[in-house]
């Protein structure tokens, strides 16, 4: 697809399938049933996916799409839709359009292969007021405190700020041991010193969607089965396009993983101590970003300690986890707080309309088409949320964004997607990187990462943030002392 591809259309990967259209009190009254009733319950949390992963699953979305039409109650042609991001996991929402057509994200030569990193704020943001040093740890801002990014989307709360940040120091990082020797170029043919780090980045980056995000939220099996034997719907004519049951309903799954409060750092913390003395609450995460308009550039305090995100082990802090997948989600999200994408919105109706107005087939007829046994009526039926959706018929033909919450927690454990959301993202994951000609899938199948890592031939996000360094850089005493 080359290294700056157009953006691209939405599609369907069932186009034969007859849609759901339920009514849409049906539907407002299945989303507000919605709603986890014990958010701080332990019995609800995934141990086999940290809470970090909950929010790369963002970042992700926002390199890959961009939809900007309005949730309506008619139904949607996804051709006619168009999507802002291009079809493929190359970064563009970090990147932009690179140094050449956006310098403003770049240094000044002669280091504009280098991305401008922000300063936080020097005033406490109401945890620690010993923490007052102004540190590179925010994003960069223009004078309004609005980012200056590739998406602005990746403003609307702190972690995904964060984690866009980690992306960029990562790429800096590579940047600069290219400079010193001590990162090896990735291919003989040298290149500019910036399309060498990117290249760099770019092949890390897909291999951890691949082989650590996505290993974890999907059944193994299907994905090497999609690997091994080719993917049997995702098989676009020409170029690739984000199918819309994968867009509004399987990769929805993240909603599902969001926890109400986060162990954030030593100071916003659910611990009790003499320095933990604040909470970072949902609403919170969504104050201190660009989109709320207050609280930027964010607080010394407000620096994220990625060991409590991530599993790096021999650290002495334990990973939180993201919230189990099932058809429950954090009850802030039935109100998103001003800052989120939609404030003042309750997601699950949004979503399962959403699912209506493009017209989504049943999660039930995606099984059949797919020769898979569907979920059972009883299956369905199951919890307070599941009496909802018998009581309109919905435990028969199921919203597809539902449904595939409901497989996961009925075949998945909980842990993982079911067969029919596990398809649906392998098969779309796979075929973007295979419809990339510059991914390392399509250009160099046999590679394998080169950075270190705990794991020779392997890399996590653990691998890359520690490799970035500055896991926890508030409880860094040096730090502290400021300039």
């Amino acid at each position: 697809m080359g290294q700056y591809v157009p953006t691209g259309k939405f599609g369907r990967l069932f186009p034969s399938l007859q849609p759901l259209t339920p009514p849409p009190e049906a539907l407002e009254e299945l989303g507000r049933a919605m709603k986890d009733a014990t958010p701080a319950d332990p019995k609800g949390d995934n141990e086999d996916v940290p809470a970090g992963y909950t929010y790369l699953g963002q970042f992700i979305d926002h390199d890959i799409t961009f939809d900007t039409t309005p949730i309506q109650e008619v139904l949607v042609d996804p051709l006619a839709l168009h999507n802002f991001r291009t079809p493929a996991l190359d970064l563009d929402s970090l990147y932009g359009r690179g140094p050449a057509d956006q310098p403003f994200l770049y240094q000044l030569p002669p280091n504009d292969a280098l991305f401008v990193i922000g300063k936080t704020s020097p005033n406490p943001g109401g945890g620690d007021p010993t923490v007052k040093p102004s540190l590179d740890f925010d994003l960069p801002r223009g004078p309004q405190g609005l980012a200056v990014l590739g998406d602005p989307r990746n403003d609307e709360n702190i972690i995904v700020a964060q984690m866009h940040l980690a992306f960029m120091r990562f790429h800096n990082k590579i940047v600069e041991g290219l400079q010193a020797g001590t990162v090896k170029p990735p291919s003989a043919a040298r290149r500019s010193l910036f399309e060498e780090a990117r290249q760099l980045v770019i092949w890390h980056y897909q291999w951890i969607v691949l082989h650590d995000f996505l290993k974890r939220l999907v059944d193994k099996d299907v994905l090497e089965d999609v690997l091994e034997k080719g993917r049997a719907f995702y098989r676009p004519h020409r170029d690739a396009f984000i199918p819309v049951e994968f867009a509004a309903a399987a990769y929805r799954l993240g909603h599902s993983m969001v926890r109400e409060g986060y162990d954030y750092n030593e100071v916003f913390t659910f611990k009790q101590g003499p320095r933990r003395r604040a909470t970072a609450s949902l609403a919170l995460l969504f104050r201190f970003s660009g989109r709320s308009g207050t609280s930027v550039p964010i607080p010394s305090d407000w620096i994220i300690d990625w060991r409590r995100f991530f599993q790096f082990p021999n650290d002495g802090v334990t990973a939180g986890l993201s919230r189990k997948l099932d058809p429950l989600l954090a009850p802030t999200l039935s109100e998103i707080p001003d800052g989120g994408v939609l404030p003042g919105v309750n997601l699950p109706i949004a979503n399962l309309r959403r699912g209506r107005s493009l017209g989504l087939p049943s999660g039930q007829n995606v099984a059949r088409r797919m020769r898979l046994k569907p979920l059972s009526p009883e299956d369905i039926a199951k919890g307070p949320d599941g009496e909802v959706a018998a009581r309109h018929n919905l435990h028969l033909e199921t919203p597809l964004w539902y449904y595939i919450l409901k497989e996961a927690e009925q075949r998945g454990n909980s842990k993982r997607l079911g067969p029919v959301g596990s398809r649906i993202l392998s098969e779309v994951f796979v075929g973007l990187l295979e419809y990339d000609s510059s991914s390392f899938l399509a250009s160099n199948p046999q590679w394998k990462p080169t950075l270190p890592s705990s794991k020779p031939g392997h890399f996590t996000m653990a691998d890359m943030l520690r490799f970035v360094g500055d896991l926890s850089p508030i409880n860094d005493a040096k730090n502290l002392t400021g300039p």
